[in-house]
């Protein structure tokens, strides 16, 4: 088996590299993960970029995910240039372009995945250890200078916070690109409503790389073995070396012993660090990034935030260059002026998708005029003060909800931050689930959507709340960003009014003279009112796969009854707007 050879299956110098295959690493349990290490060819000391994940490192992003790739290349002919492209790996950097640039690349598949053996539970301690062993045994090899940064999209950004809670002694730098940091805010539970993706993107990118489906799965087109390791097992051993993911998320629907130590100690994040978010990453990875920006204790700290689809900029020139001249001050020491670039580089989006680079030096922004627009539940319209007469106004849970418009803009406005909205409501039940959703409609009357991280037709902005949720943390709580503890429930009793303050993700939008901000309030997930795209396990509607629609976790009981808005008065419902001068 591939576990008891404790060399590199193979070694060569190829495309200006020397490479080493299936590297071994003993975790501190004895089991041996197996990592690709990239390097230049010239012996020396050098800076290392790791990551530690299961999408499986023999897998090219040509092979696993072609779609992507073909289009991202078409779209943004710098991806592809100056490499062969032959060590393209989704989600994670190309050794050619770092390896020039003196770095190490290694690459590491993660416990149970891809030609490490072992049990899979992402997220896990386990697995945040290992992560941690990676580090630890990067930074003391003879080809490493010591210092270990950490960068990587998703996956492999989402476990960097938790390991750099760990603060293992040879991390010096991370960069989470499109990075969750909160395994439940962020990711399994939208303000306490839980969104079952995760088990489709189990069953479709993680179990089809597991270990030991060797011959039976897919083969590294470059040295020819099994993506998935050298041992073939049977169906049934391959359940039994993997978590039931989509139960275990389903099993925990308040933030408990199984949560709290998938979420970091931000206080505990002190190595330097660039946060990258993309606007269009409502229902994942956006909060993360703003986040972990804000709460870790990092003296030198960047946030950066772009638009395009979920990938793109990680390979783009743009992206790249960020983060080599990130890297290179604090991995190599290059007085490269990096210290002097401002804290927070903004894209700033415009109505018709396009965007403008702006560097700012904080966040969320020093400037921001926060703006409420007060809810008139008899009219549906919002306004810029406050309403003085009480009124209600109520709808079906399964229904479209109710929408407050503002007029038409009398001049071009800027919304850049994060958002939140007041409410005071009652239900027929005794729980209400709220999907808040931002708009905005052109003079037309068309609403404007983006192309989001995932879903092409994504609106200006989403918040979500379970009422029985509602409870404020009083410590980390402001006006802007309301914080829900999720450690209780606090059911409702019926007919019976509360006050909830629903967070809404970050956002950024120049909207033109004429244009209409809206704001809706239903029992569901938004429907941009086209037709679904189907592209393979889910479908885009105009919120990509982060539904919450699971009827094992919201049977049809809850999503049956009357939810009632109430507004005026001494309960002055709003919408806050972050309203950049």
């Amino acid at each position: 088996m591939a576990q008891e050879n404790l060399g590199p299956v193979k070694v060569e110098t190829r495309d200006e590299m020397f490479i080493e295959w299936d590297v071994p690493i003993v975790m501190d349990d004895g089991l041996v993960v197996r990592a690709d290490v990239y390097r230049p060819t010239i012996e020396g000391r050098y800076p290392v970029i790791l990551t530690y994940g299961p999408y499986a490192k023999f897998l090219s992003f040509q092979q696993g995910y072609p779609d992507q790739w073909r289009i991202m290349c078409e779209l943004h002919p710098s991806v592809p240039a100056d490499s062969t492209n032959k060590y393209q790996s989704w989600e994670v950097v190309d050794p050619e372009k770092w390896v020039r640039e003196d770095y190490v690349c290694v690459r590491v598949d993660s416990r149970g995945a891809g030609r490490s053996p072992g049990y899979v539970q992402h997220f896990s301690p386990r697995e945040t250890q290992d992560f941690y062993d990676c580090i630890e045994w990067a930074g003391v090899q003879t080809w490493s200078n010591g210092k270990v940064g950490l960068n990587g999209i998703s996956y492999y950004a989402m476990n960097q916070w938790i390991v750099a809670a760990m603060q293992p002694p040879h991390l010096a730098a991370m960069c989470p690109w499109e990075g969750a940091a909160d395994w439940y805010r962020d990711s399994t539970h939208h303000g306490g409503i839980h969104t079952p993706w995760w088990e489709p993107w189990y069953d479709n990118q993680v179990t089809n790389v597991q270990y030991g489906l060797g011959e039976n799965g897919r083969k590294h087109e470059i040295t020819g073995l099994p993506v998935g390791g050298d041992v073939t097992l049977s169906e049934e051993e391959l359940a039994a070396n993997r978590t039931d993911f989509g139960k275990e998320i389903r099993d925990h629907g308040l933030i408990d012993d199984y949560f709290k130590p998938r979420i970091p100690d931000f206080s505990k994040i002190t190595v330097p660090l660039l946060s990258s978010g993309n606007w269009g990453g409502h229902g994942l990875h956006l909060r993360g990034n703003t986040e972990g920006y804000v709460r870790s204790s990092s003296r030198q700290k960047w946030l950066e935030i772009h638009g395009l689809e979920h990938w793109t900029h990680f390979y783009t020139d743009y992206g790249r260059e960020i983060q080599l001249k990130f890297f290179d001050y604090f991995l190599k020491g290059e007085d490269n002026g990096w210290d002097e670039e401002p804290n927070v580089i903004l894209n700033i989006r415009a109505h018709d998708d396009t965007y403008t680079l702006r560097k700012e030096h904080e966040w969320p922004l020093a400037r921001t005029a926060w703006t409420k627009f007060y809810l008139d539940s008899e009219n549906r319209t919002l306004s810029r003060d406050p309403v003085v007469t009480q009124s209600s106004v109520s709808y079906d849970i399964a229904g479209d909800g109710v929408t407050f418009t503002l007029p038409p803009l009398e001049k071009e406005i800027e919304v850049t931050g994060p958002c939140a909205s007041k409410l005071w409501i009652s239900s027929s039940c005794d729980d209400a689930d709220l999907f808040l959703v931002l708009h905005v409609f052109d003079r037309e009357g068309e609403e404007v959507r983006f192309q989001g991280a995932l879903d092409p037709n994504s609106p200006v902005g989403h918040g979500w709340l379970r009422a029985s949720h509602r409870k404020l943390d009083a410590e980390i709580s402001t006006e802007y960003r309301p914080y829900h503890p999720h450690t209780e429930e606090e059911l409702l009793t019926p007919g019976d009014v509360y006050e909830c303050d629903v967070e809404i993700w970050p956002t950024c939008i120049v909207i033109p003279a004429g244009f209409t901000i809206a704001l809706t309030i239903q029992g569901k997930d938004y429907h941009y009112g086209g037709e679904d795209i189907n592209v393979g396990w889910f479908v885009m509607s105009g919120v990509g796969p982060f539904t919450h629609d699971d009827a094992r976790v919201r049977p049809p009981t809850e999503v049956d009854g009357i939810v009632t808005l109430y507004s005026g008065g001494e309960r002055g419902a709003y919408l806050l707007l972050p309203v950049i001068p």
